[in-house]
């Protein structure tokens, strides 16, 4: 399905004890000109062009990696949050890192799981694709997205991972956007398997 390599790395433990700005991947593979890779860390700590907030519709703040995120870059982040206007479901908007390692905050608003009959699947991954739509036009090379509504808002998390990763690759094999490496950052070990079982499924690996 798609023109890839695949490394195994090592147990989780080992992982988490790797540098905090790079932790050591999970699984690799490579899709077109990008390197994904899967990531148990704290994804505050990733030192990449962007990461991927799982915002909610206000985009000021909240629990889970929202919260962790705003508590992480320091009160500028919500100066410049309270400027955009809130965000739509399935879209996202961009501001600067401040305090975090990272150079950008990509604020995407995920769906809330109503049983999948509210068009939650296109939601989800309208979520992954414009993300990597604004990096692209914002020519950024290195991304980290979470395991998107899948806390709170209560998104099966090995569905979401399908469509996280499926969506990704798909998106990244139809085209060259100058995106060199996504890594998805999990903060759980269960999250990790389900988005490593993903990549088996999807022909990735």
């Amino acid at each position: 399905m798609f023109a890839a390599g695949f490394s195994v790395g090592p147990a989780i433990g080992t992982a988490m004890g790797a540098a905090k700005s790079d932790p050591q991947p999970l699984l690799t593979a490579i899709v077109g000109p990008a390197r994904l890779e899967v990531c148990v860390a704290d994804i505050t700590t990733l030192g990449l062009d962007a990461i991927i907030n799982a915002a909610n519709r206000s985009l000021l703040g909240g629990g889970g990696v929202d919260g962790a995120i705003h508590r992480a870059a320091g009160p500028d982040l919500v100066v410049e949050c309270r400027t955009l206007g809130g965000c739509e479901t399935g879209s996202v908007k961009i501001t600067r890192g401040y305090r975090l390692p990272a150079k950008h905050v990509i604020h995407a608003v995920g769906p809330v799981w109503r049983g999948g009959a509210t068009r939650e699947d296109a939601l989800l991954a309208s979520c992954y694709r414009s993300a990597i739509d604004i990096a692209a036009a914002r020519r950024l090379a290195s991304l980290a997205f979470p395991a998107i509504s899948t806390g709170v808002y209560g998104f099966p998390p090995d569905r979401a991972a399908r469509i996280a990763v499926g969506t990704v690759a798909s998106d990244l094999a139809a085209s060259r956007r100058g995106i060199a490496r996504i890594v998805f950052c999990c903060f759980a070990q269960s999250a990790a398997e389900h988005h490593i079982t993903a990549f088996a499924e999807l022909g990735l690996v």
